[in-house]
């Protein structure tokens, strides 16, 4: 599966929806956990500004990388946001879209790059 990297410089990206746990199956309950650490997976929305429009994303991120004083509407910046293009099929119906993921998400936004 591909992955691709985001470019979130330009973009502004505010909360809508704070980090709640990511559940991998709704009829069991059994949580997300990433597969390579075994940390337990959050899901947080965002609204994505950039190039004039606005997009809403739901990103996870692994609950160590849930920095502080994350609040409703405050600016965020990511660490590592990568996007997936998934498709599948359930119910005899085709569906698709984008997963995204993030190391870390933090209050504020980045330090200007040094150069």
């Amino acid at each position: 599966m591909r992955v691709i990297p985001v470019d979130t410089s330009s973009a502004t990206l505010l909360v809508t929806k704070l980090p709640e746990v990511k559940v991998r199956d709704r009829q069991t309950g059994e949580v997300a956990v990433d597969p390579v650490t075994n940390d337990r997976l959050m899901v947080l929305e965002l609204v994505f500004i950039a190039q004039g429009g606005s997009d809403m994303i739901k990103v996870t991120v692994p609950e160590k990388g849930i920095g502080e004083g994350l609040v409703m509407g405050a600016p965020v910046f990511l660490s590592r946001l990568v996007a997936r293009p998934w498709e599948s099929e359930f119910g005899g119906r085709a569906r698709h879209g984008i997963a995204y993921r993030a190391d870390a998400v933090m209050v504020g936004t980045p330090a200007a790059a040094q150069g």
